[in-house]
């Protein structure tokens, strides 16, 4: 083998060895907040009906009260929820593109860490925003901190796949005429 192609792989598996390592730290942290939103919010829905019969009308429209927490639990659950599961599907294919090491692949990682990440500091904000307001249990603190500890994470991903994204691309994406 060429010595300067030696060099040139060698080179290339560290962004994507380091890659590969982000998304399954990721891949554990999503699975994790998604089973303590899944526990937050099935408490609240077992709680609902006993918790909002001594509540005023305002509060007894909303389908599911959260007698563990502040007015912003409600948003803080759904998010994580919904930031976890992103962030699983994303890990999972992310792992299986940066494996196979096609640049479509690590384009469409790529994409996919972008979009969980957002949808990760969207829940962050939330569970900022519950810590400011005030009172919550121990099972939302924890929730809370994997959101936050989460989006740094992901942010390392994302930034690991996009490191790595420059030595699979030996030529323009788009070889066709204007």
């Amino acid at each position: 083998m060429n010595s300067s192609l030696e060099k040139f792989i060698m080179a290339t598996e560290g962004p994507k060895a380091l890659a590969t390592f982000f998304l399954f730290i990721n891949l554990l942290m999503y699975a994790i907040l998604v089973v303590v939103a899944g526990w937050a919010l099935n408490y609240g829905i077992d709680e609902t009906p006993q918790s909002v019969s001594e509540l005023s009308l305002p509060a007894r429209l909303f389908p599911v009260y959260y007698p563990i927490g502040n007015l912003a639990t409600g948003f803080v659950v759904m998010f994580s929820l919904i930031a976890g599961l992103v962030g699983v599907a994303a890990s999972l294919t992310g792992l299986q593109n940066v494996v196979q090491g096609s640049t479509s692949g690590l384009l469409s990682a790529a994409a996919s860490s972008v979009m969980a990440w957002g949808l990760t500091l969207l829940a962050m904000g939330l569970a900022c925003k519950e810590i400011s307001i005030g009172w919550r249990t121990a099972g939302l603190r924890a929730l809370e901190t994997l959101t936050i500890m989460a989006s740094g994470t992901q942010l390392l991903c994302t930034g690991a796949i996009h490191a790595a994204l420059p030595s699979t691309i030996s030529q323009p994406l788009f070889t066709g005429r204007a």
